[in-house]
């Protein structure tokens, strides 16, 4: 180990050494569960210097009728989230602060769930997980030190189901538009002799899609079984999912988009006669399954530990029916019929994609009155193979069936230690303290899905370190700075481009915290600096994944506003949020033609800088809640040179949610009956597309131009779900 590693080490765990003990939490706390400490070392308390948002199951459970996780959490400060398919269902993205999904850093009890390699968030891959979520913690910019790739927008850190003291079940069943229904099933056998839970869930969900056969089948599970005590919670977890989702990603051009928003060009091709057609299996097929085991341990009233164990297992591919292929590209011998020589021909192939991912973490809490310090370690280990077979051809000259025509290899490691601390200097002021040392290697081998040499060995040692600190004015009133630095690693498709440079960010958080019965109010401002953004070009690849590339110095500066509002005697509750920023890229070079072109400033491609959110809830009578839930983004370049023809329009949309509890039946302890109205007022918008340059020699003869194009991803109109649970 080099010796600047092991001074790096020996920095993070000398952070327990560096306070005394004085007084006293002024924040009032619950008492803290067991269950809680699996998410201790990547989450933040109550008046922490970091800037973030809590969403209860509760919360969750009123509008969780087959749409994913990021749809759910749409209405969050500075969030966008956007649906290949229109609904919500199937492949689901969102963004933070301009940020997109590979840059959210996502743990499931602690363990990393972005994907090693290209670094996404695939929410298809667990269907109605929302189902299994006992709260979820969205951290804004840098947050804390948390494990896997760095936070460079947001951290979202998500605790799976408490134990159950008593036992229950539940059968919720949801329909809808476009052909949506969820169906679960949900139970806990309670405490057994007041120490072992067993708890499951099984889920199907399918639709059809809003847009043109971007149809989805999903499938997922969750099972877990409980050991406890007063000092000891043992959990063994096995979660996982299957989808089969028909593919939206190609959007649709402006033309199209007024002629016939639903159109998908996935799977298109023509027949010998002529005629258009639509291969009916042009789909991404995948299983994914997560086996954790946890042990918390408390050791007295001021030790506890946590260890952690995971092993992911992902495997499947995208099929794909392709026209008029040469046989070089997949290593076909031409062939010669009646003296024609061939070498193309009509194929369907399969990308394919298998991993292993392990995760060994621990960490240990020592908290005393105003004292409370964290240190631990994190290792991970990924190997993910790539390879592509041909599944049927129409001419196929020396080949078989399934023959590997390209096969690559990528792994990574990741060892991480941090130290955090938060100290009570007096009752006015606490201090933070957080050091990470982060330490990855990436290796490939192989040939990419376009038969390139993809040779990768790197190697990258990062430092981050975050303070800040907290004033409490009164009980009511907490002010909060704090000053972090992250680095993050390029992903597999940025080495495919040629890029190898890590980024660099810089964050400042201010914020003011206030509490009362009747409102509680979060204000905060940022200054985001980076060095080296991988930005979003606009572009996509030719499986719909972004195209990144780097962008120099730029800046994200804005203010956030969350408040909630209690009224009418707390029959009506209003959450009203916004979020104002301004994102520029420092002194952006473009490239036209073989000559450099200077563009000063410009903005970060895919961020707006308007996003408001409000939420109105009302409770007529006991147990029931209406619910008006509104979001307005504002407009936003899908480039980076601020061109015209990239702005996304700003869109309004307004959701109706209502929830009504009947519990007088003998049978049941109750029945939810739940509704969700999407879109009420029937806006036609779209919340993603991408944008993209190319050279035209062709317009006039010795010169060349750089034209531009445009592709928009269409939600749906109005549209609803309605579901039913019944409580046992």
């Amino acid at each position: 180990m080099s010796n600047k590693v092991y001074g790096i080490i020996c920095m993070l765990f000398s952070v327990v050494g560096i306070a005394q003990e004085k007084v006293q939490d002024s924040i009032k706390k619950e008492p803290e569960k067991l269950d809680e400490v699996l998410v201790k070392a990547v989450r933040v308390e109550a008046d922490a210097p970091i800037t973030y948002s809590n969403v209860s199951k509760e919360e969750l459970s009123g509008r969780n009728l087959g749409q994913d996780i990021p749809i759910l959490l749409n209405y969050l400060p500075g969030v966008v989230t956007t649906s290949d398919a229109g609904a919500g269902v199937g492949y689901t993205g969102i963004r933070v602060r301009g940020s997109d999904a590979t840059r959210v850093n996502v743990t499931l009890n602690g363990i990393p769930f972005n994907d090693s390699e290209s670094q996404g968030t695939f929410w298809v891959n667990l269907p109605d997980f929302a189902s299994s979520v006992e709260n979820l913690q969205l951290q804004r910019g840098v947050g804390t030190s948390t494990n896997g790739s760095g936070a460079f927008g947001a951290s979202l850190n998500l605790l799976t189901d408490a134990v159950s003291e008593k036992g229950y079940g539940e059968i919720t069943n949801s329909f809808g538009s476009f052909g949506t229904r969820k169906h679960t099933l949900k139970y806990s056998t309670g405490l057994l002799d007041n120490k072992v839970e067993f708890s499951g869930r099984l889920s199907a969900i399918a639709s059809d899609g809003y847009i043109d056969r971007a149809a989805s089948d999903l499938k997922s599970y969750f099972l877990q079984g409980a050991y406890i005590t007063d000092e000891t919670l043992i959990k063994a977890i096995a979660f996982g999912g299957h989808e089969i989702t028909y593919q939206s990603w190609n959007g649709v051009d402006e033309k199209t988009l007024i002629d016939n928003r639903t159109f998908n060009s996935a799977g298109q091709y023509e027949d010998e006669n002529g005629n258009i057609r639509f291969y009916d299996n042009e789909v991404d097929n995948y299983k994914q399954d997560h086996y954790q085991l946890h042990w918390n341990q408390k050791f007295d009233n001021y030790w506890s530990s946590n260890i952690g164990l995971n092993y992911t297992y992902g495997r499947g591919y995208f099929e794909q029916y392709k026209e008029d292929e040469d046989f070089e590209d997949y290593d076909f011998t031409p062939i010669n019929i009646g003296g024609e020589i061939i070498n193309t021909t009509d194929l369907i192939r399969r990308r394919w994609l298998k991993n292993d991912f392990y995760v060994i973490n621990a960490n240990v809490n020592y908290k005393k009155e105003n004292l409370d310090i964290k240190a631990g370690g994190f290792f991970s280990h990924y190997d993910g193979d790539h390879f592509g077979e041909v599944i049927w051809a129409q001419y196929a000259g020396g080949s078989e069936i399934r023959d590997h025509y390209y096969s690559g290899n990528g792994r990574k490691n990741e060892f991480t230690v941090f130290g955090k601390t938060t100290y009570k200097v007096n009752e006015k002021w606490s201090a933070f303290l957080d050091l990470q040392g982060r330490f990855v290697t990436y290796k490939t081998t192989g040939l990419t899905s376009d038969r390139v040499a993809l040779q990768v060995d790197e190697t990258y040692d990062f430092f981050n370190p975050k303070i800040g600190t907290t004033y409490t004015i009164d009980k009511q009133n907490h002010l909060y700075a704090s000053y972090a630095i992250a680095h993050r690693e390029p992903r597999r498709d940025d080495f495919e481009n040629g890029i190898n440079t890590a980024e660099k960010l810089q964050d400042v958080e201010v914020g003011w915290r206030l509490f009362s019965d009747k409102l509680v109010l979060n204000t905060n401002a940022y200054f985001m600096w980076y060095k080296d953004q991988l930005v979003l070009t606009g572009a996509i690849d030719d499986v719909g994944e972004p195209i990144r590339a780097t962008s120099g110095e730029s800046y994200r500066l804005g203010i956030e506003v969350d408040a909630q509002v209690v009224i009418l005697k707390d029959k009506l509750l209003v959450r009203p949020n916004i979020a104002l920023s301004d994102n520029k890229n420092k002194d952006f070079i473009k490239t036209e033609g073989d000559a450099l072109v200077s563009l000063g400033d410009t903005h970060i491609s895919f961020s707006p800088q308007i996003i408001a959110g409000n939420v109105i809830e009302y409770h007529p009578v006991e147990n029931m809640t209406i619910g008006f839930l509104s979001k307005y983004v504002g407009e936003q370049y899908m480039g980076n040179i601020d061109s015209k023809k990239s702005k996304l329009d700003d869109f309004f949309v307004n959701d109706l949610n209502i929830v009504y509890e009947i519990t007088d039946f003998s049978v049941f302890k109750s029945v939810v009956l739940s509704g969700v109205v999407n879109n009420i007022f029937d806006h036609k918008y779209e919340s993603n597309g991408y944008f993209y340059t190319y050279q035209d020699d062709f317009s006039t003869p010795g010169t060349i131009t750089t034209e531009e194009g445009v592709g928009y991803y269409p939600q749906a109109g109005i549209n609803f779900l309605l579901g039913a649970t019944l409580k046992f």
